[in-house]
């Protein structure tokens, strides 16, 4: 399940200079769950590094690897007979409101997720995907679907000259794992995905054996045995948990006529110990890379000394990764100097920085809700005193479900 934020879609909201940050649509900060022991980016962070852009290989050299072997199970083949493999996700007795066009079955907006029939765990997966051959929206708005494997999300996405967050790019392990590659087709061109996914096991409560999934995009590798460590989800932290050990396969359902086609799965055995080769950190490594993070944020933050509300958020930002008395100090005075600005302005002006303020608040609460900054930090109810004075709504990030 993931949603979009309207900052993301509408980037007219944040006009900071903070902005410069990060590369257009990308993403946002003060946004996901934070760091953690293990993890040394936020959820959704838009200081991770973008994948890189590869080309795909043609497709004379997929369409043989793309044949159901003898022993897979047929969940699509284009015909309007093995639709009736698959139902309404809400309501399982209802037939799919998704069509079949052209050989592939197309999302109908607003319909709701789809799923299978056919239940099964450990697996190998191929699924053809198409977004709209008509370009709308950027960012996470854009040709935006999902693959569901035991609550597991391989991001479905037209991430074709379409920068995005990291770890919500087309084929990440959405908000877990970016893809080592970005190597898709133009869009209205199928995309084909192979997925060998293998569940965790557990005993007693205990983690015997590590889950993983890698991906093929296009034939170009794109998530090698990454770690999954339990179901994905939208801004918030994955946490560690067993997986049903059998389950629908879901398509998502974000609002954009996605097309599916060749869906097919050969059930596998469960994986021997080996684990994944992405997945979580040691507390060591961990700790190493969100020092290095909250460096690089601080340095940045120095190109903007000056400049407000900026320098003062991204100081903050940094503090998320690495705790910092000095640093909390400074982005503490510089917050109640703009807080005290703002007091100063008349209010034509004070009225101009509208979506300004109300971005600077929700980043306060952000702070306060993870304990950054106190609950009682003056500078954050000085400000929600003065939004709630000029009777501005704020923007609660109520996004469009993904």
């Amino acid at each position: 399940m993931k949603l979009y934020s309207a900052i993301i879609t509408v980037g007219v909201t944040w006009s900071l200079a903070a902005t410069a940050f990060a590369a257009s649509g990308t993403g946002q900060a003060f946004y996901g769950d934070p760091p953690d022991d293990h993890h040394p980016w936020c959820v959704h962070d838009w200081n991770r590094p973008q994948p890189k852009v590869v080309a795909p290989r043609p497709v004379s050299e997929l369409e043989p690897k793309a044949r159901p072997p003898a022993d897979a199970i047929i969940l699509f083949d284009g015909t309007e007979a093995s639709l009736a493999k698959w139902c309404s996700d809400k309501n399982p007795n209802e037939p799919t409101k998704w069509i079949v066009r052209d050989g592939a079955m197309e999302c109908v907006p607003k319909s709701g997720y789809i799923r299978t029939k056919e239940e099964f765990g450990d697996c190998q997966l191929h699924v053809e995907w198409a977004a709209p051959s008509k370009v709308e929206g950027e960012g996470q708005g854009r040709g935006n679907s999902g693959i569901f494997l035991l609550g597991v999300e391989i991001q479905v996405l037209d991430s074709y000259n379409n920068p995005t967050y990291a770890d919500g790019a087309a084929c990440a392990m959405y908000g877990v794992s970016p893809p080592l590659a970005i190597a898709l087709r133009p869009p209205g061109e199928f995309q084909y995905i192979d997925i060998t996914f293998h569940r965790p096991i557990y005993k007693d409560d205990k983690c015997v054996q590590p889950g993983w999934v890698t991906v093929y995009c296009n034939g170009v590798l794109v998530q090698d045995r990454t770690q999954i460590e339990g179901p994905t989800g939208h801004r918030a932290r994955t946490k560690p948990g067993p997986l049903p050990e059998k389950g629908p396969l879901r398509l998502q359902d974000h609002g954009n006529p996605v097309r599916f086609r060749n869906i097919w799965y050969r059930p596998l055995r469960p994986a021997l110990p080996k684990g994944g080769v992405r997945g979580p950190l040691t507390v060591e490594a961990t700790m190493a890379k969100r020092k290095e993070i909250a460096a690089m944020i601080r340095k940045d933050a120095a190109k903007h000394a000056g400049q407000q509300p900026a320098e003062m958020l991204r100081l903050f930002e940094s503090v998320v990764y690495e705790k910092d008395a000095p640093t909390s100090q400074k982005a503490g005075q510089l917050a109640a100097q703009y807080v005290e600005g703002l007091k100063q302005l008349p209010a034509d002006k004070l009225a101009a920085k509208k979506d300004e303020v109300v971005k600077v608040s929700d980043a306060f609460k952000y702070l306060a809700k993870f304990e950054f900054i106190p609950a009682t930090f003056a500078p954050k109810a000085e400000i929600e005193k003065l939004i709630k004075a000029q009777g501005w709504v704020q923007a609660k990030g109520k996004a469009k479900k993904k």
